[in-house]
């Protein structure tokens, strides 16, 4: 039972989660993050050269997608190939050594407090239902059911990416000259915050330490190409 005034958290829907706020949120952020830094830089060298604005932001948002999703497939799936390799020995492991496998799991079940006769008992029940999948689980970590397809990963960084970088990009060719850079700062702010505060949510982290994390980041990524853009335009000039 659930102690009252507390919520009960499903474990295993956290780890599933955890994937998909890596791909998702964290995609978002880089966007967020990369594609503000590069048009207020750019604006802050050349402000009223909108093209030039324009042009490097879809650029930037253009390749750093492209990367994100290259990147997330190749990591996924290098990580997706080394599970399914265990999971193939594992399998060869039980038909040609049935009987040090189940000793090997009565160990792992004693590792958990259980008694050498509760423990084999369990092994036993355990290895009739699904020998494979119980050792995978506890022996390497491995659930077979939950290993992430890496085309997913790859759309959803891409997709994450693409959505959180148009946000500082259209801010900066809607607002007016002389607010492009207060009005993205602004939005890059808010967007920051609220994807901080849904990765802690679903992540059942602390809120307040993740939205101050994402916008001190922000706002020093910012601060930075800021910087560099205005001395640049600077020496041009």
């Amino acid at each position: 039972m659930t102690p009252a005034g507390t919520h009960h958290i499903d474990e295993d829907a956290v780890t599933r989660r955890l994937n998909a706020l890596r791909a998702a949120v964290l995609g978002a952020n880089d966007g967020i993050v990369s594609i503000a830094g590069l048009v207020i830089g750019v604006a802050a060298a050349t402000p009223d050269n909108h093209g030039a604005i324009l042009a490097a932001g879809v650029a930037g948002l253009t390749a750093g997608a492209l990367s994100m999703a290259v990147g997330e497939y190749v990591s996924v799936s290098s990580q997706s190939d080394a599970e399914k390799q265990q999971l193939r020995r594992e399998h060869r492991w039980h038909q040609v050594r049935p009987e040090w496998e189940l000793e090997q799991l009565v160990e792992l079940n004693m590792e958990t407090g259980m008694s050498e006769e509760t423990a084999r008992k369990a092994a036993q029940e355990q290895t009739a239902h699904d020998p494979v999948a119980i050792h995978a689980r506890m022996h390497l970590g491995i659930d077979p059911d939950e290993i992430t397809n890496p085309w997913h990963a790859g759309w959803a960084s891409l997709l994450a990416f693409s959505a959180g970088g148009l946000l500082p990009l259209l801010t900066i060719l809607l607002a007016p000259t002389a607010w492009q850079i207060p009005a993205t700062y602004v939005a890059v702010i808010v967007a920051l915050a609220i994807t901080g505060y849904e990765a802690a949510r679903w992540a059942h982290s602390p809120r307040l330490r993740s939205v101050l994390r994402n916008i001190a980041g922000g706002t020093l990524a910012m601060a930075i190409t800021w910087a560099i853009g205005s001395l640049l335009g600077v020496a041009v000039a």
